[in-house]
């Protein structure tokens, strides 16, 4: 427990920093993983609407600094490469 005024406060802002930070990732986690689902599912349409949402997030993700670039960068790569195989299937 901080003793002083402005670690205190730092320590409160951090935890609300983190527990947002927290909400976004795990929704982000959800949607990778039902877009996932969806592909495996071989749902075309569906799969490339949620794929679509999953990319915007994750761009959003890296915009706030929740995600680093690379970490992103991967995550939609690793989506498009199989959305793609899937639709040339």
């Amino acid at each position: 427990m901080p003793i002083k005024k402005a670690s205190f406060k730092d320590w409160r802002q951090s935890k609300k920093r983190g527990a947002r930070n927290l909400k976004i990732k795990n929704g982000l986690k959800k949607d990778i993983k039902e877009s996932r689902r969806l592909i495996d599912l071989k749902k075309t349409e569906e799969a490339q609407k949620l794929t679509r949402q999953s990319i915007k997030e994750i761009d959003r993700a890296i915009a706030k600094g929740i995600i680093k670039r690379n970490t992103g960068a991967r995550k939609k790569s690793r989506l498009m490469k199989k959305l793609n195989a899937l639709i040339k299937k």
